[in-house]
């Protein structure tokens, strides 16, 4: 198949990327390589899927030295025009839209950011996937978008209407809007609530990179809500193996949507939505003292409360993707933070 996957010079969406043209996918990446983060990180990823930093141009394509089924665009998803072009010109079968802002702090400061990136940007693809149909658009939720919910394990067939960042928010907004165009353009779509991916060359303003870097440094971590928030930690082979399968398994109407009493997770429209997690909440001080095992170093704790638009914990239940898919997320703990460690040693030469 010919796949645009969104957002691969991002974490989930490098990963995705590879894992599609290692079983012979053509695959064109697109990013705008913005600076939320160190951009070293993201040509890095870029690199090792052989695009060079001095091969990229804004607008056009640039072909992978080491894969010959590759193609990667630096790219706004709101310049509209420029996305719209890329579809009548390339003809995708189907479309994994992992772009977004990520970060649930940084949403609390840089709002206008969310409605641009994810708001605006998944309104642009979603109109492309109209215009220039696709077979099926797979795109990127959250954990967060269940909110004050505390009814756990979080279930996707259950409301998921009370977000507490504006990050959650945006993100709740693109699973409605998805909705919206199966329901009135037949168009298949699948969103993913993913669970605290952590992994390789994974994002450094999340809480492993961040913990790794300070131990390693002999600063202090800030431990949050006094170490007692819970997180569905889920490792990025994981992620990518559910978002593999659920790319193949295009989203159809069902035929049990009851819309006197209706399910949140399926429809009466192509439109489905799936949690992605390990299935299997640790305490954060847990998570801790994988890494300190991981480092044989321990941590200077910094004990906080909790923080605006933080939830004390996050519990997938994941039966549906189970039943669909086949498909249940099974790596542990200490072996993923094990394997982030070696990579980050690796990269960083420390």
């Amino acid at each position: 198949m010919k796949i645009l996957v969104t957002g691969t010079a991002g974490f989930i969406g490098f990963h995705a990327a590879l894992r599609l043209l290692d079983r012979g996918d053509e695959v064109i990446g697109l990013d705008n390589v913005n600076d939320y983060y160190d951009q070293r990180l993201k040509y890095g990823r870029l690199a090792v899927s052989g695009v060079e930093q001095n091969a990229i141009e804004y607008g056009k394509l640039a072909q992978s030295k080491t894969r010959g089924g590759y193609r990667f665009i630096k790219l706004d998803l709101t310049d509209k025009e420029a996305l719209n072009r890329l579809f009548e010109q390339e003809k995708f079968d189907r479309v994994c839209h992992l772009a977004a802002q990520a970060g649930v702090r940084y949403s609390l400061t840089n709002p206008h950011a969310y409605v641009s990136a994810n708001i605006e940007g998944t309104l642009n693809i979603l109109e492309a996937c109209r215009f220039y149909p696709v077979e099926h658009l797979t795109y990127a939720s959250s954990s967060s978008v269940y909110g004050l919910n505390e009814a756990m394990p979080f279930n996707a067939s259950n409301a998921a209407d009370h977000p507490i960042s504006l990050y959650a928010a945006s993100k709740k907004s693109c699973e409605m809007m998805a909705h919206t165009y199966s329901h009135l353009f037949g168009l298949s779509a699948t969103g993913l609530r993913f669970f605290t991916v952590y992994g390789p060359w994974g994002r450094p303003d999340m809480a492993l990179f961040i913990f790794v870097k300070a131990i390693l440094e002999g600063k202090p971590i800030d431990v949050f809500n006094n170490g007692e928030m819970k997180r569905d930690f889920t490792y990025i082979d994981d992620i990518v193996e559910g978002v593999i399968r659920v790319i193949d398994t295009p989203a159809a109407s069902d035929p049990r949507f009851d819309p006197a009493s209706p399910n949140g997770a399926t429809s009466s429209a192509p439109h489905r939505i799936y949690n992605i997690g390990r299935g299997s909440p640790e305490l954060l001080t847990d998570f801790i003292e994988a890494i300190e095992n991981a480092l044989g170093k321990k941590a200077i704790k910094n004990y906080l409360p909790m923080q605006p638009g933080d939830v004390p914990a996050t519990f997938a239940d994941t039966s549906a993707l189970e039943r669909d898919l086949g498909y249940k997320p099974s790596v542990l703990i200490q072996s993923g933070v094990d394997r982030f460690v070696k990579w980050y040693r690796d990269f960083y030469k420390v």
